[in-house]
């Protein structure tokens, strides 16, 4: 029987390990490219050259200062929804929460719920001014407030007795003068308690516009058709007066907290709200100009058109509509007020927010306010900057709360002491 053998591999074995040896890929791997890298041309007629174009447009806008980044961004003239912060257009506020991705809140924020007061002893009645607290601001100081809103208001009305309005500007010319004296009387007034009223700037009838991006269309006719656009959106807002001043607000309340906010969803085109498209220029204006000191926002003050009455309203079985019209006013015209201020601190689509933005508004018939405050959280509203991006904007606000019942024999009747203590709270704002 033969012996088994053990056969020798056919190389040697001392043979080095495999593990010393690099491998070829490896060292390929380690060099540095000999030529740049393939990119699409600026030129061609592709989808490639046109994403290229794109990057080296947003490119070229992050590294502009703000006032060429302003033109850069207005630069291209397409047609637009231009949206009306004053309209008619049923349920219209969600609609504007859908155009801005804004949410609304009920009530207003922590910081101008009321106080609590301390109670009266028996036997005594507590004076009209006494039933109110605002921080930093004692009872005497809150009467002479009171009895100057007073003053004003029996001024006007007798100013008003004299000539009869003409048709179609009745509001203008019977309540307009009574919140412009109001909100100019309050203001020095209450500077002594909150000095960055006294650096603050008070414009008159001003405008404000604001651009932005939000959904996209097929275009359906043309030599575009087929392509996908952009919808383009622009509002011109013309606020009876607002106060501009030269810090900014603190926030209500952190970013965090819109996450879990809901926004409606509207799934039908904007001309269905009905909206229209026209074609001007692209603006972005706070109603001041860059180089401004007072570039933040503080209080908008705005009067209801003469179309605007809660009677006729109710007579048409309309009155679910009546807070749905100044919800749609409050919500355009501080999300363009807003939004235009974060544009003026070199915020855009491509670049958000590092910091909430806050603004507030009073919006009144005359006899009725109602008090709103908005948080912007978020600018990047286009499809590419809106994917995976969870912050919400904000709106708080109130239902119509009624200044005063009449004026009769010279004095004012049912003068609301809850309503002039949240305008003053709106006006002590302060960082």
């Amino acid at each position: 029987m033969a012996a088994r053998t053990r056969l020798s591999l056919l190389f040697p074995k001392n043979l080095p390990p495999f593990r010393h040896k690099k491998l070829v890929h490896t060292e390929s791997a380690a060099k540095e490219p000999e030529y740049p890298p393939i990119v699409a041309s600026l030129t061609a007629k592709s989808k490639s050259a046109r994403l290229r174009q794109v990057e080296e447009q947003v490119k070229k806008i992050c590294a502009s200062p703000v006032q060429e980044k302003l033109s850069l961004i207005t630069r291209i003239q397409r047609k637009k929804f231009v949206v009306y912060p004053q309209t008619f257009a049923r349920n219209a506020d969600r609609w504007y929460q859908h155009f801005t991705k804004t949410a609304y809140i009920p009530g207003l924020p922590e910081k101008f719920t009321p106080a609590p007061v301390e109670p009266v002893a028996e036997g005594s009645s507590p004076s009209p001014a006494a039933r109110t607290a605002v921080p930093g601001i004692g009872d005497d100081a809150f009467a002479d407030l009171r009895s100057l809103v007073t003053r004003v208001i029996l001024q006007e009305q007798w100013h008003m007795k004299k000539r009869k309005p003409f048709v179609y500007r009745h509001q203008e010319q019977t309540f307009g003068p009574l919140l412009r004296s109001l909100v100019t009387e309050l203001t020095p007034n209450l500077g002594k308690y909150n000095p960055l009223l006294l650096l603050s700037s008070l414009d008159i009838s001003p405008q404000v516009n604001f651009y932005w991006r939000r959904g996209q269309r097929i275009i359906p006719k043309g030599h575009r058709r087929r392509h996908l656009e952009p919808t383009r959106f622009q509002i011109d807002d013309h606020p009876h007066c607002q106060i501009r001043i030269t810090q900014q607000l603190p926030q209500f309340t952190p970013l965090e907290a819109s996450y879990a906010a809901e926004v409606p969803e509207i799934t039908y085109a904007p001309n269905l709200m009905p909206l229209f498209r026209r074609q001007y220029d692209n603006n972005i204006f706070t109603g001041a100009k860059l180089p401004d000191p007072a570039c933040y926002g503080h209080t908008q003050f705005h009067l209801v058109p003469d179309r605007y009455h809660r009677d006729r309203m109710a007579r048409m079985q309309q009155s679910d509509q009546v807070e749905v019209f100044l919800r749609a006013n409050a919500l355009a015209s501080l999300f363009a007020w807003t939004g235009a201020q974060a544009m003026y601190q070199g915020f855009w689509n491509h670049e958000d927010v590092t910091r909430p933005f806050v603004s507030q508004a009073v919006i009144t018939d005359g006899h009725f306010f109602s008090f709103f405050c908005y948080q912007l959280n978020t600018v990047a509203l286009s499809v590419e900057t809106d994917a995976n991006n969870p912050r919400k904007n904000l709106l708080w606000g109130t239902e119509s709360l009624r200044l005063y019942d009449s004026v009769q024999d010279g004095e004012v009747v049912g003068l609301n002491d809850g309503v002039i203590e949240l305008l003053v709270r709106f006006l002590m704002n302060q960082p």
